[in-house]
């Protein structure tokens, strides 16, 4: 079959699409920028078309020849309202589908009828569900927690876990979810397509067992003494951002996740068993067990993070020791010219933004035995590699395209920030700001969260001011010879 997948940068989407290509069938994937696809594996074997879910025209040309459609994308984290964003998004593909055979749509398990209503999340994923099959033959899996190397669910767990020797928790984690391997899910979409008789809903999902099980299940597998204590008072909504101070997992998603866990979420399998004999659902241990290689071995396919949307985008992730905090910025100028916004910083230009936050790290430096912002840099615009800037060194540099600076200052632990210019097939540049920090044990992790509220704001501003200033174009900076009165020294470009 020709088939069309949405969603293709994504953590499930990413890892269907081998599973459609060694079954034979032609693949075509949309995607915003065709750019984020650029280094898969699976590239030349697809048919990459450019369109947008919240913009209708595009969408016929993308389903022009396609007889099925997977559904994969949401916008949990997107700014505004996500269930009006999944809404619309979910109007216009099912309007655009109609002359499909079918529609292949990843949901969630629903609380039963007898509890309350289910939480925001996963009402809008049921809602979504309903807007397509209203217009085309669709097949709804609906899955509880995905337990997979670099999920979302997987990562949550895993680091409550590793980090907390000790935890109190609310009281409803007794309450029981149905977790299922990853693998199986890719199992049950891919045995989906083409089948006729799977439209409808179909619950999938190993056996059930409480919140508190997945994280004493996870301790287990890796050998850690772990003391979970339920206490009756803990709002979701505190435990969420909880969950996000001490996870990698954004509040945007963590909210979610943990609002979905307040009712039990159990689910109804008996169709799937009756369609789909030859899946046997993996065990909660045995998939932490392939996770947890998976991510020791650098085996991760795919992780909750991957779909970073376009435009103005920020993800603040932790996995494998090393924390990175990520702005992107699009700007409208040659890759050349925002490599020399930034590669010209420090020294007598300075910082761009909050010179008085530099100066006084610097000097706070100076006073541990840090070298401080006293180096300055050997050459406005040029830099090489290995000599100092202030108080970093540069550690890599590669002429129009990256630069490097790792910290010389005093800190528990490594840290290095970095820019990309990333030249788009447009004409823009994509400006990718990181930072970077390896911590020094507890207090080095103690110490990256309990500065990023300032360094957050600060991150956020040097990535616009750097983009402005590409922009603006890059002077060389006044001595102290000049004076007001002298005549601008021309600019680099």
């Amino acid at each position: 079959m020709r088939v069309l997948v949405t969603g293709a940068t994504g953590y499930i989407g990413g890892r269907l699409i081998p599973r459609l290509l060694e079954g034979g069938h032609e693949v075509r994937i949309l995607v915003r920028d065709r750019a984020r696809v650029g280094a898969r594996d699976w590239l030349d074997s697809v048919e990459v078309v450019e369109a947008d879910l919240h913009d209708p025209d595009t969408l016929g040309p993308a389903l022009e020849g396609v007889d099925a459609a997977y559904y994969l994308v949401h916008s949990m984290c997107a700014p505004g309202d996500f269930a009006a964003l999944d809404r619309a998004a979910a109007t216009n593909f099912a309007e655009a589908a109609r002359h499909l055979r079918q529609v292949i749509y990843l949901g969630g398990i629903l609380p039963a009828e007898s509890d309350r209503h289910p939480s925001k999340h996963l009402g809008s994923r049921a809602e979504v569900g309903a807007i397509l099959a209203d217009a085309v033959p669709t097949t709804e899996i609906r899955a509880g927690p995905i337990i997979g190397s670099g999920s979302a669910s997987f990562e949550m767990v895993r680091y409550l876990t590793e980090r907390l020797p000790a935890m109190v928790a609310p009281k409803w984690i007794l309450n029981e979810v149905q977790p299922i391997a990853v693998r199986n899910v890719l199992a049950y979409l891919a045995g989906s397509l083409g089948r006729p008789e799977t439209v409808g809903v179909v619950d999938v999902g190993a056996e059930p067992l409480p919140f508190k099980e997945m994280m004493e299940g996870y301790a287990e597998v890796r050998g850690l003494p772990r003391v979970i204590v339920p206490l009756p008072i803990l709002a979701p909504k505190l435990a969420a951002l909880w969950v996000g101070l001490v996870t990698p997992i954004p509040n945007c998603m963590a909210v979610p996740l943990v609002e979905g866990m307040v009712l039990p979420v159990v689910a109804d399998t008996s169709r799937a068993r009756e369609l789909f004999p030859d899946i046997e659902p993996m065990s909660y241990r045995d998939g932490v067990r392939l996770a947890v290689q998976r991510t020791e071995e650098a085996q991760v396919v795919t992780r909750w993070s991957g779909a970073l949307g376009a435009g103005s985008t920020r993800t603040l992730e932790d996995r494998e020791g090393l924390m990175r905090e990520i702005r992107t910025r699009s700007v409208p100028v040659p890759a050349d010219d925002v490599f020399r916004a930034f590669a010209s910083l420090g020294g007598s230009t300075g910082w761009l933004v909050w010179e008085w936050a530099w100066k006084a790290r610097g000097l706070l430096d100076q006073l541990v035995g840090g070298p401080g912002l006293r180096r300055g840099r050997r050459h406005p615009l040029d830099a090489l590699p290995g000599e100092a800037i202030d108080f970093w060194r540069v550690e890599r540099i590669e002429r129009p395209n990256l630069l490097r600076l790792r910290a010389e200052m005093k800190v528990p632990g490594r840290a290095w920030l970095q820019w990309e210019a990333v030249p788009e097939e447009d004409g823009t540049t994509r400006l990718v700001q990181t930072a970077l920090f390896a911590p020094t044990g507890f207090l080095g992790w103690l110490y990256w969260y309990s500065i990023y509220p300032v360094h957050g704001k600060i991150f956020s501003d040097l990535v616009d001011a750097v983009a402005k200033r590409a922009v603006d174009g890059v002077s060389l900076p006044p001595t102290p010879e000049d004076d007001a009165s002298a005549t601008p020294r021309p600019r680099t470009h």
